[in-house]
């Protein structure tokens, strides 16, 4: 098993076809004891490193594929001394699918996933039957998950699907603090409506 590097926060397993064991990447909070929050498609990085600085007692998993970004984003954490931060670059899918232990994440926030608004192009996207599979496979009972989307049509189909799974519950809607905005919300911010739709595993 290949240790992440002192100079960075990247995590390189040795098997990409078997869970991950988070314990080892994440010593401070031994087996699972402390919260796992993990930002699917984390972008530049603003949300991710904002919510890790204001909950040192929290883990957090970065995953996008844009190695550029999660290169900024691990020397912004590393400066910064956020020790509860680590990445995988990954495509999200996958990494929720395949490299999640079970019962083992306390929140998912996923936003702005791409919407591929042409029909012909909606079998990519993120929110279907299966993946709700995998989040429900990798949530710890009463673990949440937190969408939001500028893109309405999408917003609407996502929480159909959500809707229609009797595994999972509404909850409130999470509203990020200013700090914790992505920097793609705040492209669109007081430009175009968005859409938040937040809900949990169901209990027993």
């Amino acid at each position: 098993m290949k240790k992440v590097f002192s100079e960075s926060l990247r995590i390189l397993p040795d098997d990409w076809l078997n869970p991950l064991p988070l314990a080892h990447w994440f010593p401070a909070g031994g087996a699972g004891q402390r919260p796992l929050e993990v930002d699917v498609g984390c972008g530049k990085g603003r949300f991710l490193l904002a919510r890790a600085a204001a909950h040192p007692d929290a883990d957090f998993l970065g995953v996008d594929r844009m190695i550029g970004r999660l290169h900024k984003i691990d020397r912004k954490a590393v400066r910064h001394g956020l020790t509860n931060i680590r990445w995988l670059r990954l495509d999200a899918y996958y990494a929720v699918t395949y490299m999640i232990p079970e019962n083992s994440v306390t929140t998912y926030y996923i936003f702005f996933p791409d919407p591929w608004p042409k029909k012909r192009h909606r079998e990519h996207r993120l929110f279907n039957a299966p993946f709700l599979d995998s989040l429900f496979r990798t949530l710890k009972a009463g673990g949440q998950v937190h969408f939001a989307t500028d893109h309405l049509p999408y917003f609407d189909d996502v929480v159909a699907v959500i809707k229609a799974d009797k595994r999972f519950a509404k909850i409130p809607p999470f509203e990020p603090a200013g700090e914790e905005r992505t920097d793609f919300e705040l492209l669109f911010l007081g430009k175009t409506p968005i859409g938040r739709y937040s809900f949990e595993k169901q209990r027993g």
